[in-house]
């Protein structure tokens, strides 16, 4: 975690073209100083034994030694916040996932034509990301996998009936951003299949969504997938939110559905956690659980604050186990959550929630 003076970032790259392109966005960024770039991690490591960065773009194609394995011996020997720098292709979104799940704190897309141009156009994106990874507290990763879940989850204050009934489809709503992958994967991997629904935002490019459901599919008993716009929200599903879709609840009758659209950035996200917070605050209300993870930013905490408005129960992640504490943290300042619970009590969380809707 960066503290004081401009994060010194380096780009490793075996294209010249993005180091040079990616170099200059960088430097140009206040706050920001390129310490650094190498063509491939051997070469990084020689310049990183004289100067450590606070944070490495890192592309994970590249000869002599990919980026998926560089990454993980930095988590080993010095973990440090490291963004992917990725193509969009099948093979590229998959070793994204990978890095994702072994300690990686963010993801960009490269373009595969007119890189120049186009990488210029994510300038913004790029400094976003990386202001956001230097100040990610990347050792907190190794706690997702080492943390045994707790016996239970404290109690949330009891949600009082409003405008909505209590019904027999019930709705957890999940959105995070930075840091999220792993803190989804954790929280999935210790949830059987009997539960309700599951709607979930996490920032991430288009693309990578698909890859990422897939990835966490394989790993769940849950069934995870990127959702399909007026598809129904069934128990025993995660649906994840395409990237650059927005993502909403609708309630017909006594059923859930999901509107998947096109649409302007809402706090600079698409898709965006505020987008689908409200609109389970207006079609579940008491029948939703809400819960906001690690990520840069205020995406989500006035959503979540509409949903415990209706009634909904609410839940924050603690400070003690966010990668980035932004979007917990401003929640819990708005009054939006009822708890703040790390990390390997949200799974019990969301089971307590389940047993007592189910009677």
């Amino acid at each position: 975690m960066s503290t004081g003076g401009p994060v010194q970032v380096m780009v490793v790259d075996d294209s010249a073209t993005v180091r040079k392109v990616l170099g200059d966005l960088l430097r140009a960024a206040a706050g920001i100083e390129l310490l650094a770039t190498a063509a491939d991690p051997l070469f990084a490591l020689e310049k990183m034994r004289k100067h450590w960065p606070d944070v490495v773009v890192l592309d994970i194609e590249m000869p002599r030694m990919d980026g998926l394995t560089f990454l993980r011996q930095l988590m080993a020997m010095r973990p440090t916040p490291v963004v992917i720098c990725s193509s969009l292709t099948e093979s590229g979104a998959r070793l994204t996932m990978e890095a994702l799940a072994a300690g990686a704190v963010d993801v960009i897309c490269k373009p595969r034509v007119d890189v120049s141009r186009s990488l210029v156009q994510l300038g913004g994106e790029l400094v976003q990301a990386v202001r956001a990874a230097a100040r990610a507290n990347v050792r907190r990763t190794s706690l997702h996998a080492a943390t045994r879940l707790p016996e239970a989850a404290p109690t949330l204050a009891p949600a009082h009936l409003g405008v909505h009934h209590r019904m027999t489809d019930q709705v957890v709503a999940i959105g995070t951003s930075t840091g999220g992958t792993q803190a989804l994967e954790f929280i999935l991997r210790g949830l059987p299949k009997t539960l309700p629904g599951i709607l979930i935002v996490q920032h991430m490019p288009e693309k990578f969504t698909a890859a990422f459901a897939e990835r966490l599919d394989k790993l769940c008993a849950l069934n995870v997938r990127e959702a399909v716009h007026g598809e129904r929200v069934l128990p025993g599903d995660a649906l994840i939110a395409p990237g650059r879709r927005h993502m909403a609840l609708r309630r017909s009758g006594a059923q859930y559905f999901v509107d998947v659209t096109l649409g302007p950035p809402v706090n600079r996200h698409c898709p965006s956690v505020d987008v689908l917070f409200r609109s389970v605050a207006k079609a579940a209300g008491c029948n939703a659980l809400g819960i906001i993870l690690t990520g840069m930013g205020d995406d989500g905490a006035r959503g979540l604050l509409e949903m415990r408005q209706a009634q909904a129960e609410t839940i924050a992640e603690h400070e003690s186990t966010c990668i980035v504490h932004g979007m917990p943290k401003e929640a819990v300042r708005l009054g939006a959550a009822q708890a703040a619970l790390p990390l390997p009590a949200v799974p019990q969380a969301i089971l307590r929630f389940a047993r007592g809707n189910m009677g």
